[in-house]
């Protein structure tokens, strides 16, 4: 009854807030939006390329043209202030045998698109001149007196068709379905750590935690109750976000629901005993929000957001003290690889190890705050 009796409260005082309903419903569900269509924005961007007027027409033509825009200057005095002026990403011109390509790199990405696709020119420019070279001698051979028709030749190979296989996802797959199951995880766990936290902290500054510490009531009854009580409302939480991103903005998903939900679930609730375990060692709410460059920020560096393949392993390490890290691992898995529970048992036994530790710390630091 007396947990029953602290549940209720949790309940009724958080349907009484607002502004904190807000926080754990509409506002994730609005900054998912935005970085969405921030990712998603230049997937149809032109890359604006400017040349020479000495540059061979043939490199210029071999570009494509769904994905390029390519401009012809001559008497260029200055190419960063041709750059500059025309709002380039890159700018060619002929140095005798060379093409010296100057990059404007404001945006790496871009950068690396127009390398690829000029470097793909100049193969197929090649290409094509050692096809008409092949040709031409060809036609020579044909029409010269007592010769066989151009034996020896050989129909000539007009060049190998490519066909494109994906291990994940599709040509059309881009960086924010990559970055996505983490960005869901993490979301998930920021505004339940922030609101669980403040929530315990408002108990102990009122002196609400005490009267009732005052009582009989059990110190594992009260941690139970909060998290029964806020964990309702992050479960709640974990389906508007996973539904809305996936039936609204179409993120794609490769793997089972059910497991994208359970382990949302359970990033709630570790995120849930852990603000309510950190609260103690705050004051006041603005001490409480202090906490997140040490605990929030450092998950989302390691979480898998950021490649840390080429990272010294010590570094890299660091990420599997954060839940995060495998809360990233395990959603990648199931949305990105569509693959089972064999694959990611391991992080799931992670999680609930969070849940559990994190639980008993909290029943212990009560301790602290028990006067009699």
């Amino acid at each position: 009854m007396r947990f029953k009796a602290i549940l209720v409260r949790v309940i009724t005082d958080l349907f009484r807030d607002k502004r904190t309903l807000a926080l754990m419903f509409i506002v994730p569900l609005l900054i998912l939006t935005i970085m969405y269509f921030l990712f998603n924005s230049d997937t149809d961007e032109h890359m604006k390329i400017g040349f020479s007027n000495d540059v061979p027409n043939s490199v210029v033509k071999a570009l494509p043209d769904d994905k390029t825009d390519t401009s012809t200057y001559k008497n260029v005095d200055s190419v960063k202030s041709l750059i500059e002026r025309h709002n380039l990403d890159a700018f060619v011109e002929k140095k005798g045998d060379k093409l010296e390509v100057t990059y404007t790199n404001e945006d790496p990405s871009k950068t690396n698109a127009v390398k690829q696709m000029i470097g793909g020119a100049l193969q197929k420019n090649k290409m094509q001149g050692i096809l008409k070279q092949v040709n031409t001698m060809k036609a020579q051979m044909e029409k010269m007196p007592g010769s066989d028709k151009g034996a020896g030749i050989g129909k000539v190979d007009e060049g190998l068709s490519l066909k494109s296989h994906y291990l994940y996802g599709n040509a059309d797959s881009t960086y924010f379905d990559k970055m996505f199951p983490i960005l869901m995880g993490f979301f998930v766990f920021l505004f339940v750590f922030l609101i669980s936290g403040i929530a315990l902290l408002r108990e102990r500054t009122s002196g609400t935690l005490e009267r009732v510490l005052a009582t009989s009531i059990k110190r594992s009854e009260i941690v139970f109750g909060y998290l029964v009580g806020y964990g309702i409302f992050a479960v709640l939480q974990t389906l508007i976000i996973v539904l809305f991103s996936i039936y609204l903005l179409k993120v794609e998903m490769a793997g089972n629901l059910g497991w994208v939900l359970l382990i949302n679930i359970l990033v709630a609730f570790a995120a849930l005993a852990m603000g309510l375990f950190i609260s103690t060692f705050a004051n006041s709410e603005f001490q409480m929000l202090q906490f997140i460059p040490v605990i929030v920020v450092p998950q989302v560096l390691f979480s898998g957001i950021i490649p840390l393949d080429n990272v010294n392993r010590w570094i890299a390490s660091i990420g599997y003290l954060f839940p995060l890290r495998y809360a990233g691992d395990a959603l990648t898995k199931i949305m990105v690889k569509a693959e089972g529970i064999g694959y990611f048992w391991f992080d799931v036994c992670i999680l609930l190890v969070f849940i559990i530790v994190f639980t008993i710390l909290n029943i212990v630091g009560l301790k602290r705050y028990r006067k009699v």
